[in-house]
């Protein structure tokens, strides 16, 4: 069962039952999305246009905050996985359209709607391809200069936090590209390591004390 949580900042996240496991921090989903994600990962990109490979599509926040974000002349194209969608009655009763401008709030539901498996254009400078697949069994191709590494806990998903994965980010990520992720574990930050990438613990966003960018070597 999932049910839908009001977290500290006042944005919604979701209670996978299940799994024991939210898919936000309860300190606040919007702002740790911001801190993590916008603040640590794409203002710290300094090209003009950017890749994106999001790992955990889930209720579209990092997405829309993007979107927003991007008001520069940057052109962003925007790839994300995920092998469970939520469903839309789910999304629509989430309280972001009523935390964001509103002239991104058809952009929001724009995100969830749009076909997986073609890439739609959402704006004119944001681009959207949604894969459903199973990131532990899927092939990876391409090119990104940012990861948003934003999968379930080590503790509660470990299958997606291994050498392999990490081996699959690499792959695809360019050289001085970037990955980050609200994880600071030893575990996560070792396999980064080995597989190619230049590891810093940086301040984690209320609640949290470190979190993860690494940039690809």
């Amino acid at each position: 069962m999932t049910e839908i949580v009001r977290t500290e900042d006042g944005s919604d996240t979701l209670y996978v039952r299940e799994m024991d496991e939210h898919y936000h921090s309860i300190h606040g989903a919007k702002q740790e999305s911001e801190h993590i994600f916008i603040k640590c990962g794409y203002d710290y990109f300094t090209g003009n246009n950017i890749r994106i490979f999001e790992a955990g599509f889930g209720t579209g926040l990092n997405a829309i905050l993007t979107l927003i974000k991007n008001q520069e002349n940057r052109k962003v194209s925007y790839t994300t996985i995920e092998n469970r969608p939520l469903p839309s009655e789910l999304v629509a009763k989430l309280n972001y359209p009523d935390l964001i401008p509103p002239e991104f709030r058809e952009c929001f539901r724009e995100i969830h709607s749009c076909g997986w498996g073609s890439v739609n254009k959402i704006t004119e400078k944001f681009s959207l391809l949604k894969i459903r697949e199973d990131l532990t069994t899927c092939k990876l191709t391409g090119e990104y200069d940012l990861i948003y590494f934003d999968a379930f806990g080590p503790d509660k998903q470990p299958e997606m936090w291994t050498d392999e994965i990490f081996r699959k980010i690499s792959s695809v990520t360019v050289r001085d590209g970037i990955i980050v992720t609200y994880s600071a574990k030893g575990k996560v930050r070792r396999s980064l390591c080995r597989n190619g990438f230049n590891v810093t613990l940086l301040p984690g966003p209320p609640g949290k004390r470190q979190m993860i960018r690494g940039v690809r070597i």
